[in-house]
């Protein structure tokens, strides 16, 4: 007979995995958001350190705004990934690229540029399709969170 304290122990330590709180789900999203903001708010941004090119730049950032995005829409469960999900993320992270675009337009030494919104969007869809693998791979059996 299993001991009523363990099993209590363990579906206390489940429930709190269950129950994540909108700032633990949302608050790395709206970090990202500041961190893209910032960063678009420099004059005269120089070259990205290790030599990253910009448009890469932008693809790391806005794949990980959209994995951020994907795991706040789904929260922070793998079994939660579905399309819609990580349609909405890859959707949202290019809207905000579009928007940290325009407001580039009103940094001096910036400007808009639409292969910028290009890179954000398919850094989205890489970031966001990372996910989904994952999600992905867990229904059907690959990532068992038994070990």
């Amino acid at each position: 007979m299993p001991n009523p304290r363990t099993l209590g122990g363990t579906r206390d330590a489940l429930s709190k995995v269950e129950r994540r709180s909108p700032l633990s789900l949302w608050g790395p999203v709206v970090l990202q958001m500041a961190i893209i903001f910032g960063a678009s708010s420099i004059p005269n941004l120089g070259k990205l350190p290790g030599g990253i090119s910009d448009k890469s730049g932008h693809s790391i950032g806005y794949a990980l705004l959209a994995a951020l995005f994907l795991r706040a829409f789904a929260r922070g469960r793998l079994r939660d990934v579905t399309w819609r999900r990580a349609s909405a993320a890859v959707i949202l992270a290019t809207l905000y690229g579009v928007s940290d675009e325009f407001h580039q337009v009103f940094v001096p030494g910036r400007s808009a540029d639409r292969y910028d919104v290009l890179a954000d969007c398919i850094g989205a869809t890489l970031g966001v399709a990372v996910g989904w693998l994952a999600g992905a791979a867990r229904r059907w059996g690959i990532l068992d969170s038994s070990s």
